[in-house]
């Protein structure tokens, strides 16, 4: 017997310039008049500044205005359990750390939550997940996807380049992710579910027409990114998103010396992956030729070593999680590939 699926979404959803100072007006139409404040540390004074004056501007009472250091299971408990009663909603602004701390802190409280992201370096701004250190360990909780999302694409263009092309690397990995979740179909007979698997495609493609960094750029990426959070709590699963390109990165975040923004390690792993797939490779290589993504990754190359080691671990990261590096032995082949093909040569060291 089929049954319809039910699944939340964000409600309020903003993606324009000079959206950061209307955050106040949205809270009021939603009839939340008293919030928390959760920020990046090193969030600059004046974003901060031009929030909270929209804030009061619509007699928005701010109960809790506190910095987020560390993306902390811990400290989201904490201020969890000093959360004040009286709270309508929770509002994370700045970079990943802050928001999924934000993200988590609502999801405990059973409140709204609204992402206001700064930046476009990956996908966790609209997931259902938050990604939270737990005893100093990386994990992957639970969570809801925001109530709104607030897309300022003014302040996420003037962001430095390389949480822009970050973004850039989280995106491509939705070819090799979606070709593992088809491949952990046929041989092992995963469940794929066909629109969450159709809409984190499409957004790539919708990307790949027009990879250019101004307002639109912003604009297309960080809808993109947007959509393939819902796409993930559309499946209940992280497969639309996330296959072995992102299990090589977790690895990495392990084990490496100097760990990179998660994006460019995830963008070369999946350019990596799929020479190991056979499928969107020259795609995946002309985005990151018109982008400038391969440029910033010879500027500071990654230590061959570590990622001959992490390759190895990476089967390993999550139990069970089928994908291509499960079909079959691809260390020889990933050691062939680092060495050999003229991209990757250029990333490494």
């Amino acid at each position: 017997m089929l049954t319809l699926k039910q699944v939340s979404i964000p409600v309020l959803v903003r993606v324009k310039n000079g959206a950061l100072d209307r955050v106040g007006l949205y809270a009021r139409r939603q009839q939340f008049s008293r919030v928390v404040l959760l920020f990046s540390q090193d969030l600059q004074p004046a974003l901060l500044a031009r929030l909270t004056a929209g804030l009061a501007a619509e007699q928005i009472e701010v109960l809790q205005q506190l910095p987020v250091a560390a993306a902390s299971f811990e400290q989201a408990v904490d201020i969890f359990r000093q959360l004040p009663t009286t709270t309508h909603a929770v509002i994370g602004v700045g970079g990943g750390k802050a928001l999924d701390v934000a993200k988590y802190v609502a999801f405990l409280a059973h409140l709204p939550y609204f992402a206001v992201p700064t930046s476009l370096s990956n996908d966790g701004f609209c997931s259902p997940q938050s990604s939270l250190t737990v005893d100093n360990r990386r994990r992957s909780l639970p969570a809801a996807i925001p109530f709104g999302v607030i897309l300022d694409t003014e302040v996420c263009l003037r962001a430095p380049e390389i949480l822009w092309l970050s973004g850039v690397g989280d995106l491509a990995a939705k070819l090799t992710a979606v070709a593992d979740w088809k491949l952990a179909f046929h041989a092992q007979g995963t469940p794929v579910d066909d629109f969450a698997a159709l809409l984190s495609d499409a957004t790539v493609f919708q990307f790949i027409a027009r990879p250019i960094r101004d307002a639109e750029g912003v604009k297309l990426l960080g809808s993109a990114l947007m959509l393939n959070g819902i796409a993930m709590a559309l499946c209940g699963s992280s497969r639309p998103a996330s296959g072995s390109e992102h299990l090589i990165s977790h690895a990495l975040d392990a084990l490496s010396a100097h760990p990179r923004l998660h994006g460019l390690q995830v963008g070369v792993a999946t350019y990596l992956v799929s020479c190991l797939q056979a499928q969107n490779t020259e795609r995946i290589a002309g985005l990151f030729d018109a982008t400038g993504f391969w440029r910033a990754i010879a500027a500071d190359p990654f230590s061959r070593a570590e990622w001959i080691e992490a390759a190895r671990i990476a089967p390993t990261v999550k139990p069970g999680f089928y994908s291509v590096l499960s079909a079959r032995d691809c260390l020889a082949e990933i050691e062939r590939l680092l060495a050999t093909d003229p991209r990757l040569q250029a990333c490494f060291v």
